[in-house]
């Protein structure tokens, strides 16, 4: 089997992040199948720009661009994707690190024509050391992560997650690129499923195309100190229900929602019957579990309301650019 060309795209924006950027561009480098280019993509930071174009001028297999859209994570992975040569473009978090077949999995997956996006599996790195007690694993997500619900194995899905994900040029020159106006902006509202918008708008387009998770395509992912706290789970679920109101203006509730409706009715219930089990048997985060799934769904579903009247206002808006960029 050829393995196909494929360019990674880091995107930053702080340079409080140095040493993780650093950090996740050797681990590209240290792939077992190796990348045909890795891209960082700056996010309207100067200073930032000139130090990473400084640190990698000798590194032919580096590229340090500017975001050539406006300030946001899905405009800098647009300008990623339009510089980029491979078959396949990958992203990977800057505050994370790839085990070495990271890439070989994504490859593999490739195999079937008809595959045009493969995710993997992020795991926490907690600064504290440890899971917090209350944090309970159906809510990784808030932290960029894999959560609980999710089947094992290389499955099938609605939609790959941002942070862990590739697709096939050929994906973006038929459903276009990321829409900007859902995911992050530095260190603003942490707004997402920008990824979530686009694969559902993807398998519009080409019906047949198949969307996987492999959960063998490992990364970890660093979870500074106050993304443990309760605080930021909090706003976190919140900017969520607003992302998801988005996406359903988008694409429509009935795709938009169709993976939440089975986390909330199944995953969900499940993790609050554990937490008070626990509870009950004296074991530590037990109820807090519990409480904060409770919390993590009323806030989302808050979010959601107020996202879905700011959309019929149109206070908010979106949109989908053309990714136009050298071919591979």
């Amino acid at each position: 089997m050829r393995d196909p060309g494929i360019s990674v795209v880091i995107c930053v924006y702080t340079e409080d992040r140095w040493e993780d950027i650093l950090a996740a561009v050797s681990s590209v480098r240290a792939q077992s199948c190796p990348a045909l280019e890795t891209l960082l993509v700056v996010d309207h930071n100067a200073a930032l720009l000139e130090r990473l174009a400084r640190e990698y001028e000798t590194d032919a297999g580096v590229r340090v661009l500017a975001n050539a859209g406006p300030r946001g994570l899905s405009a800098g992975r647009n300008t990623g994707i339009a510089a980029s040569h491979g078959e396949v473009i990958a992203f990977l978090d800057d505050d994370a690190v790839a085990e070495r077949d990271w890439l070989r999995r994504f490859a593999e997956g490739y195999a079937d024509p008809k595959v045009m996006a493969v995710g993997g599996r992020t795991v926490p790195v907690w600064a504290s050391g440890r899971r917090p007690a209350w944090f309970p694993e159906e809510f990784d997500w808030v932290v960029g992560c894999t959560y609980r619900g999710l089947p094992p194995g290389r499955v099938r899905v609605r939609n790959v997650l941002g942070g862990n994900a590739s697709f096939r040029r050929t994906a973006f020159e038929a459903a276009g690129g990321f829409a900007t106006g859902i995911g992050r902006d530095g260190d603003r509202r942490p707004l997402g499923c920008e990824e979530t918008e686009l694969c559902i708008r993807l398998t519009r387009v080409r019906p047949d195309a198949l969307l996987l998770i492999d959960d063998r395509a490992v990364i970890h992912h660093r979870v500074p100190g106050p993304r443990e706290r309760f605080a930021y789970f909090r706003t976190r679920t919140y900017a969520e229900g607003l992302s998801k109101a988005l996406v359903a203006r988008s694409v429509g509730a009935g795709k938009g929602l169709e993976s939440e409706r089975r986390y909330t009715t199944r995953v969900l219930p499940a993790g609050v019957a554990r937490g008070l089990r626990d509870a009950l048997l004296a074991r530590r985060g037990g109820a807090g579990r519990a409480g904060a799934i409770v919390a993590g769904v009323l806030t989302a579903a808050s979010g959601y309301v107020v996202g879905r009247v700011r959309a019929r206002r149109g206070g908010t808006t979106f949109s989908v650019v053309r990714i136009e960029g050298e071919r591979p």
